[in-house]
């Protein structure tokens, strides 16, 4: 596992060079990361590539646990290979993701658009005009924005008590919430120690309140995290689980799975009617008449216009353009579009951003099956890749 995990951590160093963010999460010993973080610079890219192949030659584990570590070894080297080559992002993000990733025909945004034109209230102006005054209408109102954290641990109480029905949950898991600029974030710190990262650079939506908290945290990221790190790491011994490269076959499933987590433990319309009674209501706001479901629902299918964008940056057509795909086809404010443009071309977010719409669909998929409430807990406590869902 040291050299799974230093190769990890030296693409990383690659890759994130020229900006602070990462493409690993990483919670292995932290002598490998020292190890690594004090060479004078990382082994070039030529270097990593054949790394990779001695790794793929010699993996002395059982057949699924060879398999899910070749998956993400070979993703390794396809963005060490991809460091100093120009391959078209369909063939490189194939080798990533262990998936299939494709442009996305605007049909499928335009029934999405229609799945949200009769979900929306009814009203004048465009989709996108009616959804913005849908968020506004459910958005936390400044004067009372200081109660955002506390109606955040609300939330992530009720989604974990619902996970726990689906899934055995430690206890002792302490979950704290941070309010962060930036995406919102779900992360397991190990020891039983958990932070969900509330976006407050700009207002909130309530609305998504169950969205954004199952999502991040229960049965999302953080139970996916931590069931993981206590049965796979800790019981079974598998380090991997704390070397989390993150453009990888691994990750197509857990977006899959956090796009799908409220509707888990919130099927029909149970998280409207949370929201309703327990936070919407105590805050005056009223009910409009909106299927909340269906307005997610629509939004996840249009995951795959941000994919599409991607597409466009990959193949160097100019900000103009791909800020006039995003806006009508994925609904964007000129804010979101400019955000979703800086994102787009962070190294490595390209790649990773189309396992949003293709874990969702995925899991969509399988999870629609009489065992769903089996693979769910399949999700949160197994390694899985895209082909394990594909063939089962």
């Amino acid at each position: 596992m040291h050299d799974y995990a230093t190769l990890a951590l030296r693409i990383n160093r690659h890759m994130t060079a020229s900006h602070d963010g990462t493409v690993l999460i990483y919670d292995g010993p932290e002598q490998w990361r020292t190890e690594v973080e004090t060479e004078a610079s990382p082994p070039s890219p030529d270097r990593l590539v054949a790394a990779c192949d001695a790794l793929l030659d010699q993996l002395p584990f059982d057949r699924a646990r060879a398999a899910y570590l070749r998956a993400h070894v070979r993703a390794m080297r396809a963005v060490a290979q991809r460091l100093h080559d120009d391959r078209p992002l369909s063939e490189y993000a194939r080798e990533c993701l262990g998936v299939e990733a494709t442009w996305q025909p605007e049909s499928a945004f335009d029934a999405a658009h229609a799945q949200l034109d009769a979900a929306l209230p009814s009203g004048a102006g465009s989709v996108a005009e009616r959804l913005r005054s849908w968020q506004a209408a459910h958005t936390l109102p400044a004067a009372q924005q200081a109660q955002l954290p506390d109606l955040v641990r609300r939330a992530v109480n009720e989604t974990r008590r619902r996970t726990e029905m689906l899934v055995p949950l430690p206890d002792g898991v302490s979950v704290q919430v941070e309010l962060a600029p930036g995406a919102h974030r779900g992360h397991y710190a190990g020891d039983m120690r958990a932070t969900v990262y509330i976006n407050d650079g700009s207002p909130f939506n309530l609305a998504d309140l169950l969205y954004v908290v199952a999502h991040e945290g229960f049965p999302g990221h953080i139970a996916e995290s931590m069931l993981k790190d206590i049965h796979l790491a800790g019981k079974e011994g598998r380090i991997e689980q704390r070397v989390r490269f993150m453009i990888s076959p691994s990750f197509v499933v857990s977006e899959g799975l956090g796009l799908h987590a409220q509707q888990i433990v919130f099927p029909g319309d149970e998280a409207q009617r949370w929201l309703s009674d327990h936070i919407l209501a105590p805050l005056g706001i009223a009910v409009d008449g909106s299927d909340f479901a269906a307005i997610h629902d629509a939004r996840n299918v249009l995951w795959g216009a941000w994919g599409n964008a991607a597409f466009l940056v990959d193949g160097g057509r100019p900000d103009a353009e791909i800020a006039e795909y995003l806006r009508p086809w994925a609904l964007l404010s000129e804010a979101e579009t400019a955000w979703a443009l800086d994102f787009l071309k962070t190294p490595g977010m390209d790649t990773y951003v189309l396992g949003y719409f293709l874990g969702w669909r995925l899991l969509r998929r399988w999870l629609d099956h009489p065992e769903r409430s089996g693979r769910v807990r399949r999700l949160l406590t197994e390694q899985l890749l895209p082909s394990d869902l594909e063939n089962d």
